[in-house]
């Protein structure tokens, strides 16, 4: 059975053929996939931005420079599973903290080779004292 496009002259079309990192870069808010060996895959603008990196440098890397280790020591990908809905504690170029509110991951089979995980950052809303929102 052949599955029927949709005519890429409408707004569903359009958005058919758009490939996933297009979309994920052009969103405003901080996104990072990481390998479930915790290296990073992807991150878009606004994840770097937040971060305080340069475009392209945190691919490849390993999540525990920018999440410190639980104690005791769990594996990147249980880590991010296990602070989802959560905030975390990020580690700005910088060396300063960055805390951000932690999305489930958007991909959610057990087969699923990465963890898509979306940020809001929440720091100044702690310095100032409001309530951090969570994703849940």
């Amino acid at each position: 059975m052949e599955r029927r496009r949709a005519d890429p002259d409408t707004a569903l079309g359009y958005l058919e053929g758009l490939p996933a990192l297009v979309l994920l870069e052009r969103l405003p808010v901080p996104v990072l996939a990481v390998d479930r060996d915790g290296h990073v895959v992807h991150v878009n603008r606004a994840f770097e931005a937040m971060m305080g990196y340069p475009h392209d440098v945190l691919s490849g890397r390993s999540m525990r420079d920018l999440l410190p280790t639980a104690s005791p020591p769990r594996p990147v990908a249980e880590d991010l599973q296990q602070s989802a809905g959560t905030i975390v504690t990020l580690t700005h170029r910088d060396g300063s903290a960055v805390r951000a509110a932690i999305s489930k991951s958007v991909l959610t089979r057990a087969d699923d080779p990465v963890l898509l995980v979306c940020f809001q950052d929440v720091t100044e809303l702690l310095w100032d004292g409001g309530n951090a929102p969570t994703f849940g």
